[in-house]
Protein backbone atom coordinates (compact mmCIF):
# COMPACT_ATOMS: atom_id res chain seq x y z
CA UNK A 1 0.00 0.00 0.00
CA UNK A 2 1.21 3.71 -1.58
CA UNK A 3 0.29 7.16 1.10
CA UNK A 4 1.75 9.21 -0.87
CA UNK A 5 1.99 13.12 -0.45
CA UNK A 6 0.35 15.12 -2.73
CA UNK A 7 -0.13 18.11 -0.78
CA UNK A 8 1.85 21.14 -2.44
CA UNK A 9 1.55 23.56 1.04
CA UNK A 10 3.81 21.37 3.43
CA UNK A 11 6.47 19.13 3.20
CA UNK A 12 6.11 15.36 3.76
CA UNK A 13 7.38 12.10 2.23
CA UNK A 14 5.68 8.69 0.89
CA UNK A 15 4.84 6.45 3.09
CA UNK A 16 4.55 2.79 2.41
CA UNK A 17 3.12 -0.28 3.84
CA UNK A 18 3.56 -4.26 3.57
CA UNK A 19 0.61 -5.98 4.47
CA UNK A 20 1.63 -9.28 5.91
CA UNK A 21 1.81 -11.55 8.84
CA UNK A 22 4.49 -8.89 10.34
CA UNK A 23 3.07 -5.20 8.77
CA UNK A 24 6.20 -3.10 8.04
CA UNK A 25 5.90 0.59 7.34
CA UNK A 26 8.48 2.20 5.42
CA UNK A 27 9.12 6.04 5.98
CA UNK A 28 6.54 7.50 8.41
CA UNK A 29 6.89 11.06 7.61
CA UNK A 30 6.58 14.14 9.66
CA UNK A 31 4.91 13.88 13.17
CA UNK A 32 2.58 16.53 12.37
CA UNK A 33 1.77 15.12 9.13
CA UNK A 34 1.52 11.95 10.39
CA UNK A 35 -2.54 12.05 9.49
CA UNK A 36 -2.33 11.39 5.81
CA UNK A 37 -0.69 7.87 6.89
CA UNK A 38 -3.26 7.22 9.60
CA UNK A 39 -5.92 7.83 7.11
CA UNK A 40 -4.62 5.96 4.55
CA UNK A 41 -4.08 2.95 7.35
CA UNK A 42 -7.88 3.41 8.47
CA UNK A 43 -8.99 3.18 4.91
CA UNK A 44 -7.52 -0.35 4.79
CA UNK A 45 -8.74 -1.06 8.61
CA UNK A 46 -5.75 -1.07 10.55
CA UNK A 47 -4.43 1.56 12.54
CA UNK A 48 -0.70 2.51 13.90
CA UNK A 49 -1.08 -0.65 16.88
CA UNK A 50 -1.27 -2.77 13.46
CA UNK A 51 2.11 -1.99 12.77
CA UNK A 52 5.05 -4.51 13.67
CA UNK A 53 8.14 -2.66 12.30
CA UNK A 54 9.44 0.71 11.25
CA UNK A 55 12.07 1.08 8.49
CA UNK A 56 13.14 4.58 7.68
CA UNK A 57 15.36 4.80 4.19
CA UNK A 58 17.58 7.51 6.38
CA UNK A 59 16.99 10.09 9.10
CA UNK A 60 16.26 13.70 7.48
CA UNK A 61 12.86 15.07 9.76
CA UNK A 62 10.68 14.50 6.94
CA UNK A 63 11.28 10.44 6.83
CA UNK A 64 11.95 10.00 10.52
CA UNK A 65 9.72 12.47 12.77
CA UNK A 66 6.70 10.34 13.27
CA UNK A 67 8.30 7.24 14.91
CA UNK A 68 8.73 9.36 18.09
CA UNK A 69 5.05 9.31 18.66
CA UNK A 70 4.98 5.58 17.26
CA UNK A 71 6.84 4.01 19.71
CA UNK A 72 4.52 4.48 22.28
CA UNK A 73 3.56 0.98 20.38
CA UNK A 74 4.79 -2.27 20.32
CA UNK A 75 6.82 -2.32 17.61
CA UNK A 76 10.33 -2.36 16.21
CA UNK A 77 12.20 0.36 14.55
CA UNK A 78 15.30 -0.08 12.28
CA UNK A 79 17.90 2.06 10.69
CA UNK A 80 21.05 2.02 9.23
CA UNK A 81 24.14 2.07 11.65
CA UNK A 82 25.74 5.28 9.53
CA UNK A 83 22.42 6.77 9.65
CA UNK A 84 22.22 6.70 13.24
CA UNK A 85 25.92 7.82 13.82
CA UNK A 86 25.02 10.88 11.57
CA UNK A 87 21.74 11.45 13.83
CA UNK A 88 23.65 11.36 16.96
CA UNK A 89 26.18 13.45 15.84
CA UNK A 90 26.20 16.00 13.19
CA UNK A 91 21.94 15.65 13.00
CA UNK A 92 21.46 16.59 16.53
CA UNK A 93 22.26 20.58 15.32
CA UNK A 94 19.26 19.94 12.12
CA UNK A 95 16.94 17.90 15.22
CA UNK A 96 17.64 20.45 17.54
CA UNK A 97 16.36 22.94 15.32
CA UNK A 98 13.44 21.29 14.72
CA UNK A 99 12.83 20.69 18.06
CA UNK A 100 13.18 16.76 17.87
CA UNK A 101 14.90 15.30 20.56
CA UNK A 102 17.49 12.81 19.40
CA UNK A 103 17.77 10.18 21.78
CA UNK A 104 13.55 9.35 21.51
CA UNK A 105 14.91 7.50 17.74
CA UNK A 106 17.59 5.37 18.83
CA UNK A 107 16.97 2.13 16.45
CA UNK A 108 15.80 -1.31 18.09
CA UNK A 109 17.81 -2.96 15.46
CA UNK A 110 20.01 -1.69 12.46
CA UNK A 111 20.29 -2.45 8.88
CA UNK A 112 22.88 -4.26 7.05
CA UNK A 113 23.76 -4.55 3.40
CA UNK A 114 22.30 -7.88 2.70
CA UNK A 115 19.22 -9.65 3.13
CA UNK A 116 16.62 -8.45 5.82
CA UNK A 117 13.95 -11.60 7.40
CA UNK A 118 10.84 -10.25 8.73
CA UNK A 119 8.67 -12.99 9.38
CA UNK A 120 8.20 -14.88 6.54
CA UNK A 121 9.30 -11.67 3.95
CA UNK A 122 12.40 -11.49 2.48
CA UNK A 123 13.89 -7.86 1.68
CA UNK A 124 17.43 -7.11 0.09
CA UNK A 125 19.04 -4.08 1.75
CA UNK A 126 21.52 -2.06 -0.28
CA UNK A 127 23.64 0.65 1.79
CA UNK A 128 23.32 3.69 -0.45
CA UNK A 129 25.06 7.11 0.66
CA UNK A 130 25.10 10.50 -0.91
CA UNK A 131 21.75 12.05 -0.06
CA UNK A 132 22.78 11.24 3.40
CA UNK A 133 25.30 8.71 4.58
CA UNK A 134 23.54 5.89 6.17
CA UNK A 135 21.15 5.98 3.20
CA UNK A 136 19.54 2.85 2.52
CA UNK A 137 16.79 1.54 -0.21
CA UNK A 138 15.22 -1.92 0.14
CA UNK A 139 14.51 -4.45 -2.85
CA UNK A 140 11.50 -7.07 -2.55
CA UNK A 141 12.56 -9.55 -4.83
CA UNK A 142 9.61 -11.35 -5.03
CA UNK A 143 6.88 -7.95 -6.57
CA UNK A 144 10.15 -6.08 -8.00
CA UNK A 145 9.33 -3.34 -5.48
CA UNK A 146 12.30 -0.83 -5.13
CA UNK A 147 11.70 1.59 -2.14
CA UNK A 148 14.30 3.90 -3.08
CA UNK A 149 13.98 6.94 -0.06
CA UNK A 150 15.21 9.84 -1.64
CA UNK A 151 18.05 8.15 -3.42
CA UNK A 152 16.50 8.35 -6.75
CA UNK A 153 12.51 10.06 -7.50
CA UNK A 154 10.89 9.53 -10.84
CA UNK A 155 12.78 12.00 -13.22
CA UNK A 156 15.17 13.20 -10.22
CA UNK A 157 16.99 12.42 -7.49
CA UNK A 158 18.20 13.41 -3.96
CA UNK A 159 20.06 16.66 -3.21
CA UNK A 160 23.27 16.23 -1.46
CA UNK A 161 23.87 19.68 -0.32
CA UNK A 162 22.62 18.67 2.84
CA UNK A 163 25.20 18.18 5.58
CA UNK A 164 26.08 14.38 5.05
CA UNK A 165 25.04 14.77 1.28
CA UNK A 166 28.03 13.63 -1.43
CA UNK A 167 27.52 13.75 -4.88
CA UNK A 168 30.21 11.24 -6.13
CA UNK A 169 28.33 8.34 -3.59
CA UNK A 170 24.98 8.88 -4.62
CA UNK A 171 25.83 8.29 -8.35
CA UNK A 172 27.65 5.41 -7.29
CA UNK A 173 24.56 4.69 -5.23
CA UNK A 174 22.50 4.94 -8.21
CA UNK A 175 24.91 2.79 -10.50
CA UNK A 176 24.38 -0.10 -8.17
CA UNK A 177 20.71 0.23 -8.00
CA UNK A 178 20.52 0.51 -12.05
CA UNK A 179 21.40 -3.23 -12.00
CA UNK A 180 18.77 -4.88 -9.99
CA UNK A 181 15.61 -6.31 -11.34
CA UNK A 182 13.04 -3.60 -10.61
CA UNK A 183 9.34 -3.66 -11.63
CA UNK A 184 8.07 -0.69 -9.33
CA UNK A 185 10.09 2.50 -8.33
CA UNK A 186 8.56 4.00 -4.88
CA UNK A 187 11.04 7.11 -4.33
CA UNK A 188 10.53 8.46 -1.17
CA UNK A 189 8.86 12.21 -2.93
CA UNK A 190 6.62 12.11 -6.03
CA UNK A 191 5.30 9.69 -7.95
CA UNK A 192 5.57 6.03 -8.70
CA UNK A 193 6.99 4.00 -11.50
CA UNK A 194 5.40 0.82 -12.91
CA UNK A 195 6.83 -1.03 -15.34
CA UNK A 196 10.33 -2.70 -15.68
CA UNK A 197 11.43 -0.99 -18.80
CA UNK A 198 10.08 2.68 -17.54
CA UNK A 199 11.72 2.02 -14.36
CA UNK A 200 15.29 1.28 -16.39
CA UNK A 201 14.92 4.22 -18.52
CA UNK A 202 14.29 6.10 -15.88
CA UNK A 203 17.76 5.38 -14.47
CA UNK A 204 19.05 6.24 -18.07
CA UNK A 205 17.37 9.77 -18.21
CA UNK A 206 18.69 10.72 -14.47
CA UNK A 207 22.07 9.12 -15.36
CA UNK A 208 22.41 11.48 -18.33
CA UNK A 209 20.69 14.35 -16.95
CA UNK A 210 21.19 15.08 -13.92
CA UNK A 211 24.78 13.28 -12.88
CA UNK A 212 27.03 16.30 -14.64
CA UNK A 213 25.49 18.41 -11.71
CA UNK A 214 26.41 16.57 -8.90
Amino acid sequence: HAFLWQSQSANNCNTFLIDGPQRILIDPGHRDLFGHVEEGLAEIGLGVDDIDVVICTHGHPDHIEAVEMMRQTDLQFALHQDEWQWIDGVGRQMSAAMGIKVDNFEPDFFLKEGSLVIGDLTLSVYHTPGHSPGSVCLHWPETGALFSGDVLFNQGLGRTDLPGGNGAELKASIKRLAGLDAAFLLPGHGGFIQGARDVQRNFEQVESFYFAYI
